[in-house]
């Protein structure tokens, strides 16, 4: 069998089948990251991160497992990049360190890369090239067409994915904006062009398929700002939203200028983005618009406006430190208005709950309903991408399970089976051509911790004793033995921490040294020198001990000194 595409002639061994191998981003929203293998060739779509879970303690990032990438490095001709969220883009710099691969996307995703290589020193280490809307590229056996679609930020992409078993379609993160409020509306035209050629699978996000109807356009929250800005001219605004949703602030700086006002942006990464947008052209600011933050002093209050992190309830984000008066050169004052521009991520309520009461007690005036709308499309917009690109097979994609397998009951309605669908796992080898479609083995995958500059160096048996220390606290025992005879010189002496305050519980540590000093005591009658031998009985005795007293397990160390 022969097939055609871009004017390249490719031949279709019969025992070759495309493999799409996710790597992370489907038990979760974030860690984003496919691999798509036809014979020696490899093209990985987005390689995102995600944030740490409240269990995994003193994490900063959690990136993918690429073992299978890292084992098949001279396969992958490239990374292909939808959009320039963190959950996409977060992971390159770590990536980047074990793979030598040029990495494409539309200008503002790679001015955003650019952005985060530069942080890491590795600019000119890692090859990057920029792809406009409707421009395909050549990676081996693949070839990959960029087409523009909608979503909460701007220049994001789907991907057609074509290789000599098929093309695959790949929604990348979208919403379908017929009135964007920057750029072109999402091309249907060409999707439903590339539908004709005949779709082997679509891989389609499902972060909303669990809502009905369509998403609202962007441009909604331009009204209500209007009216919310109308309704508190008196007071000074402060503005929480995503520093990745270019066209939200986009929004606020119009109104912002509609009503007069100086506008001030604080936030590490909200000032970065911005300040590429603007380069750019992605967004506009009025001249005379723009100010520092240090020059707030210099307008009246009811005439500025601060946009600003911290919308999810960032422990380090500006607006969280705003409303810990931590911040050194923002206060709350009573009678500021501030305004959420997002919805809390699932887990992150309580973090943005206490944001909420902080600012109330200092007597701001906080709003949080109605100034949101999401990037990703709802059911209807689903069954529409469907009905267009009319894929052979349907492949739920970014989400947790219970997102994807709304997909795959939406999927249901327009009359696929379940043999059609397909909800895999990470790590699961998907393989596919005209004539068959199933899981047919497994790849090592998983999660990353970095912690600090630290990639990899936290596991779960660290994770374990932080977890030990948190809850039970620590309990060191220090002992001097002298060498050669093993005698006792000094100690055993108690050192705790996060257990018990020693100066209230002074009866419990000379019990605790008292039974050391017996099971010390005995140990030693006994002509065991031995160190592993001796830490281990003094920790099971005194662990016995406290759990008793306290029912508590605290970690308890040993440290044995000799001289």
């Amino acid at each position: 069998m022969t097939r055609y595409y871009g004017g390249k002639r490719l031949k279709n061994n019969n025992n070759s089948r495309l493999k799409i191998i996710p790597l992370g981003g489907l038990e979760q929203i974030g860690m984003n990251i496919t691999a798509f293998e036809y014979e020696d060739s490899i093209v990985v779509v987005d390689c995102g991160l995600s944030f740490p879970e409240d269990d995994m303690l003193g994490v900063d990032l959690v990136i993918p497992d690429i073992s299978y990438l890292r084992d098949n490095a001279d396969k992958v001709k490239g990374f292909v990049i939808t959009h320039g969220h963190e959950d996409h883009i977060g992971a390159i710099p770590y990536v980047m360190r074990e793979l030598e691969a040029t990495i494409y996307g539309t200008k503002l995703t790679i001015g955003i890369i650019d952005n985060k290589l530069k942080e890491h020193n590795m600019l000119r280490q890692v090859k990057r090239k920029v792809v406009k809307h409707g421009q395909s590229i050549n990676l081996g056996s693949f070839r990959i067409e960029f087409i523009k679609t909608n979503h909460s930020i701007v220049d994001a992409s789907a991907l057609a994915i074509y290789s000599p078993a098929g093309i695959v379609v790949h929604t990348g993160d979208f919403k379908i904006d017929y009135t964007p409020v920057f750029g072109e509306a999402i091309d249907l035209q060409r999707l439903g062009e590339i539908g004709k050629k005949g779709v082997l699978a679509l891989m389609c996000d499902s972060t909303n398929a669990e809502r009905h109807g369509f998403t609202m356009s962007e441009r909604t929250v331009g009204k209500v700002f209007d009216s919310l800005f109308s309704d508190h001219s008196g007071s000074r605004i402060i503005v929480a939203t995503f520093a990745s949703n270019v066209d939200r602030v986009q929004q606020i700086i119009n109104t912002s200028y509609k009503f007069g006002r100086k506008v001030a942006v604080e936030g590490r990464s909200m000032v970065n983005i911005i300040s590429i947008a603007q380069e750019y052209g992605y967004i506009q600011i009025p001249d005379n618009t723009l100010i520092d933050i240090d020059q707030l002093k210099d307008y009246p209050p009811e005439k500025t406006t601060i946009i600003t992190t911290g919308s999810q309830g960032e422990s380090m984000a500006a607006l969280s430190r705003i409303a810990s008066s931590m911040h050194k050169k923002i206060s709350i004052m009573p009678g500021d208005t501030v305004i959420f521009s997002s919805n809390p991520i699932p887990g992150n309520e309580k973090a943005v709950s206490k944001v909420i009461n902080e600012l109330l007690k200092k007597g701001a005036d906080v709003i949080f309903q109605d100034t949101h709308v999401s990037g990703h499309a709802c059911q209807e917009e689903i069954k529409l991408i469907y009905s267009i690109v009319k894929p052979k097979y349907a492949i739920p994609i970014h989400g947790e399970f219970k997102h994807r397998k709304a997909q795959a009951n939406v999927v249901k309605e327009l009359g696929y089976d379940s043999d059609h669908i397909f909800m895999l796992s990470s790590g699961d080898v998907l393989e596919m051509s005209d004539d068959f479609a199933g899981v047919t083995g497994k790849v090592s995958e998983g999660a990353i911790l970095v912690d600090g500059l630290g990639v990899g160096d936290v596991g779960s048996t660290v994770l374990r004793d932080r977890h030990i220390l948190s809850e039970h606290g620590i309990i060191i025992v220090v002992m001097t033995l002298e060498k050669g005879c093993g005698q006792l010189l000094a100690g055993p002496d108690i050192i705790s921490r996060g257990f018990v305050y020693v100066k209230e519980s002074e009866d419990l540590m000379e019990e605790a040294t008292t039974l050391l000093e017996d099971t010390l005591s005995d140990i030693l009658s006994r002509n065991i020198t031995d160190w592993n031998k001796i830490k281990n009985a003094l920790r099971d005795a005194l662990s016995d001990f406290v759990w008793r007293k306290t029912k508590r397990s605290p970690m308890i160390m040993p440290i044995i000194m000799e001289v």
